[in-house]
């Protein structure tokens, strides 16, 4: 593996790939060889990216996006930071304003791990832990130009979004903003500031609107209709049904948006 050019404030390497089966099976590996807290690897191409629903996977053209893992350690289980996905969600919107100013007011959390720009699918966070080691998998689309037909009503991306003169070469720029503001987030809590539910729900997709909302598996058959009232303290989305005076809170699901299934 090669060694990129990127300033990481965890202090660990960045380590380079074009082509691997997966990002997160490789922070796996880097975990069972001792690498530390902080270890980046970066591909060009998946050929076996996934995402958070089984049997879903990140489609994009080599070299337009930019797909990394994050490895985080910790002593165990209980060190874990709290609503890890969505807080790492506020740290690749917050970058992805930064790196794309003109994109700044369209980009939006979806629950529990998308970014949206303009109700599109341009970015998606899938954590997962292994005892005290997590992986975070993020996959940005940066510089794709077309998509498949069946992506075209669904999926964005920053450069075409913003209609900037946007390169490939890009997408490295935005990982060391990534990794700045992820780090602010979960490591520093002093230079973020530690609202970060206020802060997630400022951007949050569809809150105060009617929704639709799968609870469990995608297939469980079990919706709940209502006003998506925000965030609990645990990350968990809140959903006022109408007629009742009392949001639900819901751990596990997945928003129902019209036709929109991402």
């Amino acid at each position: 593996m090669n060694h990129l050019p990127v300033r990481n404030p965890f202090n660990a390497p960045v380590y380079h790939e074009e082509t691997i089966g997966s990002t997160m099976d490789v922070s796996r590996i880097l975990a069972s060889q001792g690498e530390g807290h902080g270890t980046v690897i970066v591909a060009d191409f998946q050929e076996a990216g996934r995402g958070r629903v089984h049997g879903r996977s990140w489609e994009t053209e080599k070299g337009s996006s930019l797909l990394f893992t994050i490895l985080l350690r910790y002593p165990g289980p209980q060190d874990i930071p709290p609503v890890l996905t969505l807080r790492t969600g506020l740290a690749v919107a917050l970058a992805i304003e930064v790196f794309a100013p003109a994109l700044a007011g369209r980009i939006m959390i979806k629950w529990p791990n998308d970014i949206l720009i303009s109700g599109k699918k341009a970015a998606g966070i899938l954590a997962e832990a292994d005892g005290g080691n997590v992986h975070i998998g993020i996959g940005v689309n940066v510089a794709q130009w077309k998509f498949p037909k069946h992506l075209r009503d669904k999926a964005a991306s920053v450069g075409l979004a913003s209609g900037g003169e946007i390169d490939s070469v890009d997408r490295f720029a935005l990982l060391g903003m990534i990794l700045a503001r992820l780090y602010d987030e979960i490591e520093n809590a002093n230079a973020s500031g530690a609202d970060w539910k206020s802060r997630i729900e400022a951007r949050l997709y569809k809150k105060g609107e009617q929704v639709n909302f799968t609870v469990g598996a995608a297939d469980s058959g079990n919706t709940v209709s209502g006003t998506l009232a925000g965030i609990g303290e645990g990350g968990e989305l809140l959903i006022l049904p109408a007629g009742e005076i009392t949001p639900r809170s819901f751990l596990t699901g997945e928003l129902m948006l019209h036709s929109f299934h991402a």
